[in-house]
């Protein structure tokens, strides 16, 4: 994911929209992400009542929700075999 410093978004927003036209960029503030920005047809799709899917980092899951994920995966593997 790109990342833009909240500083540099007056002098560089053609530079950020292009960006998120294609993919979510973050915007950081002291170095950190703290917000996303992404097209509406992107942020339609992630908000949609139908769609059951969530996007998640790897490093924010628990121990469980890992070890659910990764069970899951397993099953979906030997059912497709």
């Amino acid at each position: 994911m790109k990342e833009f410093a909240a500083a540099d978004l007056t002098g560089k927003t053609g530079d950020l929209l292009e960006a998120a036209s294609v993919s979510p960029v973050a915007i950081t503030k002291h170095r950190k992400p703290r917000y996303v920005i992404m097209s509406m047809e992107r942020y339609e799709n992630l908000t949609h009542d139908d769609d059951t899917r969530r996007a998640f980092q790897v490093d924010d899951l628990s121990n469980d929700e890992a070890d659910s994920l990764i069970s899951g995966l397993n099953t979906a593997s030997t059912m497709t075999e």
